[in-house]
């Protein structure tokens, strides 16, 4: 049995002593956020992402062990445990290979195997089976079997029964099972069609006559014909050819030369494959299909959360948050630069063109009198004439107003604004209006605001909602917590769920800082949070490097610089020449240069550091309490709208990528309808996927592919047509 730590240092591409370092320290209980910050010495400065990666596949390895170990256990029990068989299951590099050897000694349900061995067929199978040179004839042997008493009244009964028992030990033998698990995976195809004779025109219009070998059908489209199946749209199967397959098996379990019992031993090859085998494989492969879209689909869900929740802030403006809807009106909301309501209203500006002028004249009046700059739109019902009646407001306000707007996913506003944690925070305000605040909220800070929700209600994956709900939640949940410590969170503003993100925090410890904030002021410094009733030693290890205490005298505080570093970060400021208050005041002109002269590796010694915890306290210190997301392009603010009436093909547009998906991309480009760039458009190059070149909230360069009016399709590409003409989006 291969050791846990080379497997893993072998698949990582990574050295043994650091992927030994990472187990160690996640069995000490740090988290995987402050492992990757603040422990990069020990493990070769791998990456959150590889972390995890590594975490998950040590769970499965050791799951795998004590599988092995109780198979082995359970074998043992029964006496029939071989060095060989023993050996085989220590070598199993999966649990399906480890299930597949444990198979024969099972305890299995009553079946027709059992039923003949009931009725003493057993040694006529075994005889038959070992298909010896002087095997006898088994019509002449099953004479012998006859006992009307058992229920073998005749020579067919007792051959029947020998045909099942050999079948079932050919249906459990582990080197069958794993050769045609192999090839069904190379050579089958999965085939669906639709469920009635006579279908109607559905979204499943694609699969009623589809088929796609197993080994290159896309996960997304096993989502799709998986939710068919569900609906009774669709019947799935697996297809192969039987002979072939079926040859697989009875190379192994017939013997040559042929003896007297070849035919028959056959024949229950054939037997086993349709009855047993070629169902349980089927399961199986389709399991494998479903399994392998799932975590791909996960995957490309977490991969499009981070760069939703890493969208730059929108900073310090007065923001109107706009919720549209119908009947119940266009809810709003103001707030300050740092999310403070200012006002709150409702409009009507879809009941009438005089409904509409009293919303642009209320809004007008709002905007200038709180000084509002940006306009969050909600895209959810409404939204398109929201918009409209925006793009007239910002008109009528004039150029010189310098008002702008943009478009925001309102996905789970909803959730969030019927949450106890929004009628906590918003007890005055009905669930209507907490939305719009949050719309607007998501504007200035999307990470602060994202987190007050379930991640899965954000929508920017494909078929979440059939995912496995613990593995997604576990996935989404990680990504949350990446992003938050990432950028790190100001403990004297900070929400309790922004906090229960953080490294080592929970969320009734969250609460507790909330309320130790709430009865005693704001912190000071660091060490003051370790006063936060149960907040212990670990917790403050794991947690104090991500809170930003803004108003503390140590401007350490204010940086991701652990507290076990400043005695190291002192060191180094003297050894430079500068101080504290140089830091403070941002006079550290020259200081990579000084320690380039000395080198990184005598200034790290010096400070008994090693160079990447070095490196990072540099940076902290050139640029005292940044945000990582400030750096990134902003997002696209818009003062007019288009209609998809207005598109031409070959026109230039700019949008943003809402969604990325398997077979491309949406991308916003100001017309309220998303146009998809599928992934033959996005590159010159062949890309196995859109997210190798395009991320959510890109701000990219499209042009008009084909328009459908009546469909609300719009198709662009990212390579520019020859004279395409060229239009400001």
């Amino acid at each position: 049995m291969q050791d846990i730590i080379q497997i893993l240092a072998a698949e990582l591409g990574k050295r043994e002593e650091h992927v030994q370092s990472v187990v160690t320290l996640l069995d000490e209980g740090n988290t995987v956020p402050f492992i990757a910050r603040y422990r990069k010495e020990m493990h070769g400065a791998m990456d959150d992402q590889t972390i995890r990666t590594l975490a998950d596949r040590l769970q499965y390895l050791r799951n795998l062990n004590a599988r092995r170990e109780e198979v082995k256990k359970s074998i043992e029990a029964q006496r029939k445990l071989t060095e060989e068989l023993s050996l085989a299951i220590d070598n199993a590099a999966t649990l399906a290979e480890v299930e597949d050897l444990y198979r024969p000694y099972k305890q299995k349900r009553r079946t027709r195997a059992t039923v003949a061995k009931e009725k003493g067929l057993e040694p006529l199978a075994e005889l038959l089976f070992a298909q010896e040179k002087n095997c006898p004839v088994p019509e002449e042997e099953a004479k012998k079997y006859i006992d009307p008493e058992k229920g073998v009244a005749s020579v067919g009964d007792a051959l029947a029964g020998a045909n099942d028992i050999i079948a079932e030990r050919i249906s459990d033998d582990a080197d069958v099972r794993k050769a045609l698990r192999n090839f069904f995976v190379k050579y089958a195809n999965v085939v669906t069609e639709a469920a009635k004779k006579d279908p109607e025109d559905t979204v499943y219009r694609n699969y009623y006559h589809f088929s796609s070998p197993v080994c290159k059908v896309p996960g997304h489209q096993v989502l799709a014909f998986n939710r068919g199946e569900r609906e009774e749209v669709l019947k799935v199967s697996v297809e192969i050819d039987r002979e072939v397959a079926l040859g697989l098996v009875t190379r192994r379990v017939v013997k040559r030369p042929a003896c007297n019992a070849t035919a028959f031993v056959e024949a229950a090859a054939g037997d086993a494959y349709d009855r047993l085998i070629f169902p349980s494989v089927e399961r199986e492969i389709r399991s494998m299909l479903t399994d392998a879209a799932n975590e791909g689909a996960i995957g490309q869900f977490a991969l499009n959360l981070k760069p939703l929740l890493m969208q730059p802030p929108v900073k310090g403006f007065v923001t109107m948050g706009l919720d549209p809807g119908y009947r119940m009106g266009c809810k709003v909301a103001v707030v300050d630069g740092t999310g403070k309501v200012l006002d709150t209203a409702v409009v009507y500006p879809t009941y009438g063109e005089r409904q509409k002028k009293e919303c642009i004249e209320k809004l007008s009046f709002l905007i200038k009198k709180h000084g509002v700059k940006h306009i969050a739109i909600g895209n959810g019902t409404a939204s398109r004439e929201t918009e409209q009646m925006t793009v007239e407001l910002i008109a009528s306000l004039g150029h010189g107003a310098g008002v702008s707007y943009m478009i925001v996913s309102e996905a789970g506003a909803s959730v969030y604004s019927a949450s106890p944690l929004a009628a906590k925070e918003f007890p005055e305000f009905d669930v209507n209006l907490r939305s719009a605040v949050s719309i607007a909220r998501r504007l200035q800070d999307p990470l602060a605001e994202l987190v007050k929700i379930d991640p899965k209600a954000i929508g920017v994956g494909q078929y979440q909602h059939d995912m496995p709900e613990k593995r997604l939640s576990e996935a989404l949940d990680a990504v949350v917590e990446d992003c938050v410590n990432a950028v790190g969170v100001d403990v004297n503003t900070a929400s309790a769920p922004l906090l229960a993100r953080v490294s080592g925090l929970n969320a009734g410890v969250a609460a507790s800082i909330v309320k130790y904030r709430e009865e005693n002021g704001s912190f000071t410094s660091r060490k003051q949070i370790k006063k936060v009733k149960g907040l212990g030693d670990k917790a403050f290890e794991q947690c104090a490097g991500f809170l930003r205490v803004p108003e503390s005298r140590e401007v350490l505080d204010n940086t991701a610089v652990h507290p076990e570093s400043y005695a190291a970060t002192e060191k180094l400021l003297a050894l430079c020449g500068f101080t504290a208050e140089d830091v403070r005041a941002g006079r550290l002109a020259g200081l990579r240069e000084r320690i380039k002269a000395q080198g990184e590796g005598n200034a790290a010694k010096a400070c008994g550091v090693g160079v990447p915890t070095l490196t990072d306290i540099i940076s902290e210190l050139m640029k005292p309490g940044r945000d990582p997301r400030d750096e990134l392009p902003p997002p696209l603010l818009r003062t007019d709208v288009l209609e998809i009436k207005d598109l031409k093909a070959g026109m230039e547009l700019r949008g943003t990528v809402r969604n990325v998906i398997d077979f491309g991309a949406f991308v916003d480009i100001g017309v309220h309808q998303d146009g998809l760039v599928h992934i033959s458009e996005i590159a010159d190059r062949y890309i196995r996927h859109p997210s190798e070149v395009l991320s959510v909230g890109d701000v990219v360069t499209v042009w008009v592919k084909d328009v459908d009016e009546r469909k609300m399709r719009i198709s662009l590409t990212m390579k520019r047509p020859k004279g395409a003409a060229v239009t400001a989006g």
